[in-house]
């Protein structure tokens, strides 16, 4: 969802009702609830959040909007995303100048060019981020964290 004053990202997952609220100004995050999303806010789907990113403009959020499914390890699903939006956290760009604008208009086509490249892949269920190798030489207690913790 989002507002002029605020991304909440909202999971889909069944009884979950934890937003995860992103100040456009602070760029300050934070864990709200479905309720304190305004009826006015402008709602989209997505499949995750890469990342934010400072430009000369000023941060963005690089939002997942397209993936596929390109197979499971171990009966998880693990998923390639083909397609972004770059969000501008900003809501103008009147304060940059004219050579501003450009540098910033060409980081953005660069940026855009990055992520065109095969090579995004996640998992919601799955650490792809530590081999198998790895993870089986874990403790339970790390075993036990969420993806996130980790």
């Amino acid at each position: 969802h989002i507002t002029p004053e605020k991304f909440y990202v909202e999971a889909c997952d069944d009884g979950a009702d934890d937003v995860l609220a992103i100040d456009r100004v602070s760029t300050e995050v934070t864990l709200t609830v479905k309720k304190d999303v305004p009826p006015s806010a402008v709602t989209r789907p997505i499949y995750g959040i890469l990342g934010t990113i400072r430009l000369v403009a000023g941060t963005y959020l690089i939002v997942i909007t397209k993936k596929k499914k390109v197979g499971d390890i171990f009966s998880h699903a693990i998923w390639k995303a083909t397609d972004f939006d770059i969000l501008s956290y900003k809501k103008t760009m009147l304060h940059l100048t004219d050579i501003q604008l450009q540098d910033n208009k060409v980081f953005l086509s660069m940026l855009s060019h990055v992520l065109s490249v095969d090579g995004f892949y996640f998992s919601t269920t799955y650490d792809l981020t530590h081999t198998l190798q790895r993870l089986a030489n874990t403790s339970p207690e790390f075993q036990e964290m969420s993806l996130l913790e980790r």
